[in-house]
């Protein structure tokens, strides 16, 4: 997300105002509907920067004013004067707070400044840290003999407040120092130290991670998987033990896994995005670039024909193909409506739904394979009494002639034009280089053909312990042609498949690894093992 000097079409507010707005624990999935109306608003967003980067990138538009919140100043009242003096600038500023936006933070303080002057504000509360540390890691905060619960936060006042209450459930918040302070301080009030206790930090993320231990070991424990400033939340006494039944997120077959997806940036995120519903955490690395065709006056000559109601259908094998289309109706003024009475076909669902995306509903679709060797199963025969048999194939100019030559021999005339160019795209930055050849990445999932050529050619062939999935059996070939053992072949041709099969083959790897009574590690921890056992 980018910040400008410069805010347009924001509604004006006829009285200034400050919305504190409770973030939640950082996932913007778990921002409230409120929440989201106001940042899309906002003239001015103040943020903390690592805590609130992925909400920004996701509801606040590029031109709004972003402030980090080191720049209000230190104190609450000073920061309270700085927000006042932004609204009465800019109108409306949003001033994203941690977790619920009250519970151990200064919005009160802050919000107190603002009392009786000439700018408004609002409290609108978020998902709390503590509630979301129990749902995300499963843990009951109360149950039949637990009825109360206590929020802590952790300093070195904590011993004195958890004592007076020992027979409370409490919820420890704060930095792994000052939890260990606490800790520390318990066991020496005398606390028993074997008493169950969860500690979590990265709540709601792929990166969650959790501990379950005792009270007595709880500060090694923390000393050997944390950074000393890293927030936790740290829950105590018998509903620990209950997580085991109904811990559902830590479970998901692809939790905690890194896999890379070599896709253009576009295509990419909807894949990041499909990973993290298992668990996984993507990271796109483009592989390919898009660029015009070389001379473009073929695709021009075509575009006209079409429109002219030469041709009667138009093959679409991919969205770049869709996009092409648009891009040159746009240039010659016209829309979608030039392509009444043209039949269309497409390729599969992501080129389907960018079809009526745009308003027009595929005439065909493959009903099996959505490949254009699927696309040429459903093709019809040519039917000389439909008059003319002319069909538009604008694809890449890597494009596989399966399709032309299965329509020629089905007796249409096939116009196959390059609408753009795939190119290799540079190569990644060093980090991700050395992390694709050292197997930090758990696995690889692989598209196309051009997939595997160019990613092996731009930043080297994945680590053998690196799990390698590939959409059909044409990518398989490719990738086993460039010396990698394909462990996950899609049943189908079609992105969610791909992600399923990987899921699968997760699951059953930890289930074999918990059946020989071995701790199930995944494969960036197991890389050390090249020759490991594949199923």
């Amino acid at each position: 997300m980018t910040s400008g000097d410069s805010v347009q079409n924001r509604p004006q507010r006829a009285v200034p105002k400050v919305f504190f707005l409770g973030a939640g624990p950082g996932d913007p999935s778990l921002l409230t509907i409120r929440g989201a109306e106001l940042l899309a608003s906002a003239a001015v967003v103040v943020h903390e920067d690592e805590l609130h980067r992925d909400i920004i990138e996701t509801y606040v538009p590029e031109d709004t004013l972003l402030r980090p919140v080191s720049e209000m100043g230190v104190q609450p009242h000073t920061r309270g004067r700085r927000l006042g003096e932004l609204a009465q600038e800019h109108g409306m500023v949003v001033r994203l707070a941690a977790d619920d936006g009250l519970l151990f933070t200064s919005t009160t303080a802050e919000a107190q400044v603002l009392s009786g002057s000439d700018v408004g504000f609002e409290i609108v509360p978020g998902v709390g840290a503590s509630s979301s540390a129990a749902a995300f890691t499963g843990t009951p905060l109360t149950n039949a003999n637990v009825r109360s619960v206590r929020y802590v936060s952790a300093t070195d006042m904590t011993r004195s407040d958890v004592s007076r209450f020992a027979n409370t459930g409490h919820v420890i918040s704060g930095t792994v120092t000052d939890t260990i302070t606490a800790v520390e301080g318990m066991l020496g009030d005398e606390w028993e130290a074997d008493t169950p206790t969860l500690v979590v930090a990265g709540v709601s993320t792929v990166h969650q991670h959790s501990i379950e231990t005792t009270l007595g070991q709880l500060p090694d424990r923390l000393r050997e998987e944390f950074d000393a400033d890293t927030v936790v939340q740290t829950i105590f006494g018998a509903v620990v033990e209950q997580r085991r039944e109904l811990s559902w997120f830590e479970s998901k077959p692809l939790f905690g896994w890194q896999v890379l997806v070599p896709r253009t940036r576009e295509q990419g995120a909807e894949t990041v995005e499909a990973l993290a519903e298992y668990g996984a955490e993507g990271t796109v690395v483009p592989t390919i670039a898009i660029q015009p065709p070389r001379s473009p006056r073929q695709m021009e000559r075509a575009i006209h024909a079409l429109v002219d109601g030469d041709y009667q259908w138009l093959g679409l094998t991919s969205v770049n193909a869709v996009r092409a289309v648009k891009m040159w109706l746009a240039d010659l003024g016209l829309d979608v409506r030039s392509l009444a009475g043209v039949k269309v076909a497409a390729v599969g669902d992501k080129t389907a739904e960018a079809l009526r995306e745009w308003g027009i509903e595929p005439e065909l679709l493959p009903s099996g394979e959505q490949s254009a060797r699927g696309m040429l199963e459903d093709w019809p025969v040519f039917d000389d009494e439909e008059g003319f048999n002319r069909v538009l194939l604008p694809r890449a100019d890597i494009a596989t002639d399966v399709l032309v030559e299965g329509l020629t021999e089905r007796g249409w005339k096939v116009d196959d034009v390059t609408a753009y160019r795939t190119v290799r795209a540079a190569p990644p930055p060093k980090p991700i280089r050395e992390s694709i050849k050292g197997g930090n990445f758990d696995a690889v999932l692989f598209t196309s053909s051009s997939t595997v050529r160019n990613l092996v050619g731009i930043a080297g062939k994945p680590h053998p312990s690196t799990v390698i999935a590939a959409i059909g059996p044409a990518t398989a070939q490719t990738a086993q042609d460039h010396g990698l053992h394909v462990d996950v072949l899609a049943d189908e041709a079609s992105l969610p498949v791909l992600i399923a099969g990987l899921s699968d083959f997760a699951r059953k790897r930890r289930d074999d690894a918990l059946a020989e009574g071995i701790v199930p590690v995944r494969p960036s921890q197991d890389r050390r093992n090249s020759r490991r056992s594949r199923g």
